[in-house]
């Protein structure tokens, strides 16, 4: 069905409904412009969101937790999304909207074209039904006056008072009026027959032809609709899979959130390696001599190098960074920090410039490729342009060197003040006896009376003495102590669980027993108590602890005495068995009934 032959009365109205067609167009093109503003928009305030939550570079320590990883792949992730946005936009505004725009052009410009025709032919019908409205009046006018001369001769010639010569006048009359009346009927005969033939031509051939221009015009704005709405959904639909992944990157960094691993690490960050206080002995002010009354009541008082917190006392953190940095240092060894923090810190130290060391020795092995390259062929370039580069970076390696040997030493020595006061056995020797003692160089042991010992002068965590008396002794294999036994646990002659306070304690002969007579020396083997799991690795870093993985099944021998520290066994390939500390916090124990 065409408009031409079904419409071939309604030139005004399609007309109209073209018009409407057209309008309705652009008002789609003003849809898909407000919603390309609204992406961008979107896409922009996206983006915006995603650098205002950026972690700052005072945060970037605390990108070791899941959560904050978590959140930072979140991020990532809305800042891919923001970026399909921006392409669903982009796509919009250069695919739909340019091609609505042009289209809506063209079309205007067809139907222009198709409605000025339609007018001419209009114009030419109503010019040529004027002409033949007026052959038709002109007919009829000549028509009258020739039948009133024909009466008129007829009465003239009835009229015997005419002369003859009257009625030859009236006759002539007659007869002109009568020829005329022929011309204007023939006239009128061939206008109707021009109008009919140009009516037939126009309702049938021309005015149908603008009419199914016109349909085809329409037409092409209603499939142009079709295809640009199909066409933005196939933008939005390009890029579903790349918003799906998003969502799942999203999903994936929700899951990846461990709050065991959090706690774990939170642990690591903060642990001081400093042992819990032990219970304050009673001391009788009696037995104690005056001059050494006040030396007594301030060592043995409630401040000491821990806080009640268990953290460093508050006259060493005068300004805290932030919530998680506790634990800053002013001294290039560290040792104003808790002896964890320290080793941290230091192993952080010596990765960097063994770090830095390589990239200086490659630059330096660059430099001496260019010296050979240049002595080989001189008109390179001179050696000794490249000679002072090649000084000044053998000064940088050197100094490198000499603060990487520096800080290990340091760790070194950490290392040895963990392994001789943080042991498991030590701590819970010390625990045990109800006070803790601390170590001279004469190989004495005493109680919290000795001088020098968490004195106010002493900055660190450690006097100084008594970290350079510990690091003496530990490679001597003696390690003195008020109990009369080794502190190592494993020695296996640490005050047990089973043993009594005080019950080791021994002559000053007995405390200078070597290490050769610690290990002759047999325990009996302990019943197990009931086995455990191990809910998280751990590394053996302290002398007395073993290693264990996640999962292993181990068999208690000796519970947690309030130390943090449970003694565990396992089988070794030697048929044997290997014995050690483990914290308490990384097992699940099930103790026989």
């Amino acid at each position: 069905m065409s408009w031409g032959t079904e419409l071939w009365d309604q030139y005004d109205n399609l007309s109209i409904h073209t018009n409407r067609g057209i309008e309705a167009l652009d008002k789609y093109a003003s849809f898909v412009r407000d919603r390309v503003a609204i992406e961008s928009e979107y896409a922009t305030k996206l983006r915006r969101l995603v650098k205002n939550y950026q972690p700052k570079k005072k945060e970037e320590e605390d990108n070791e937790f899941t959560s904050i990883q978590a959140f930072r792949n979140l991020l990532k992730e809305i800042s891919d999304l923001a970026g399909q946005r921006e392409v669903v936009s982009e796509t919009l505004q250069l695919q739909i909207i340019q091609g609505v725009t042009l289209l809506s052009k063209t079309l205007r410009e067809e139907r222009k074209k198709c409605l000025n025709d339609g007018t001419m032919l209009q114009e030419n019908l109503r010019t040529q039904l004027s002409s033949l409205e007026r052959a038709k009046r002109n007919y009829e006018k000549a028509y009258r006056e020739s039948e009133k001369a024909v009466e008129g001769y007829k009465k003239a010639d009835m009229d015997l008072n005419l002369s003859r010569a009257e009625v030859e006048r009236y006759k002539n009359t007659m007869t002109a009026k009568i020829q005329q009346s022929d011309d204007a009927k023939n006239e009128y005969a061939n206008q109707l027959q021009k109008t009919n033939n140009l009516q037939q031509q126009h309702f049938n051939l021309l005015l149908p032809s603008v009419f199914n221009r016109l349909q085809e015009l329409d037409e092409k704005r209603t499939r142009g609709i079709r295809e640009f709405i199909i066409g933005a959904a196939d933008v939005e639909s390009s890029v579903a899979p790349i918003i799906a992944r998003c969502m799942e990157g999203i999903v994936k960094a929700g899951e990846s959130i461990n709050e065991k691993e959090d706690s774990f690490k939170v642990i690591e960050r903060y642990q001081s390696g400093f042992p819990q206080p032990t219970d304050i002995p009673f001391e009788d002010l009696s037995k104690v001599s005056p001059e050494n009354l006040n030396d007594s009541q301030y060592i043995n008082g409630p401040s000491n190098h821990l806080t009640l917190k268990g953290t460093i006392s508050a006259k060493q953190i005068r300004k805290r960074v932030g919530i998680f940095n506790i634990f800053g240092s002013n001294k290039e060894d560290f040792s104003d920090l808790p002896p964890n923090q320290r080793r941290k810190k230091l192993l952080a130290k010596i990765a960097e410039l063994e770090h830095k060391i390589i990239q200086e020795t490659n630059a330096r092995d660059g430099l001496m490729k260019m010296k050979i390259v240049y002595e080989a062929n001189s008109s390179l370039g001179n050696p000794m342009t490249v000679e002072g580069q090649l000084n000044e970076s053998e000064h940088k390696l050197e100094k490198l060197r000499a603060d990487f040997k520096k800080y290990q030493g340091y760790l070194e020595k950490a290392n040895q003040l963990q392994v001789a006061n943080n042991s498991p056995q030590s701590n819970r020797n010390q625990l045990q006896n109800g006070h803790r003692t601390s170590r001279h160089s004469n190989g004495s042991a005493d109680d919290h009376h000795d001088e020098g010992e968490d004195h106010p002068d002493d900055a660190g965590s450690l006097s100084r003495s008594d970290s350079e008396d510990n690091v003496a002794q530990i490679p001597n294999g003696h390690n003195n102590n008020n109990n009369g036994s080794s502190a190592s646990p494993e020695s296996g002659l640490g005050t047990s669980h089973t043993s009594l306070p005080g019950s080791g304690q021994g002559s000053a002969n007995e405390n200078a027993i070597g290490e050769d007579a610690y290990y002759e020396t047999e325990v009996e083997a302990l019943n197990p108590l009931g086995t455990c799991r191990a809910l998280y690795p751990f590394e053996a870093t302290s002398e007395g602890s073993i290693p264990m993985t996640e999962g292993e099944e181990l068999q208690v021998i000796e519970i947690d005495q309030g130390d943090g520290w449970t003694r565990v066994r396992r089988a070794n390939n030697s048929n044997g068995w290997d014995e050690g500390f483990v914290p308490t916090s990384y097992i699940e124990c099930t103790l026989f009934a």
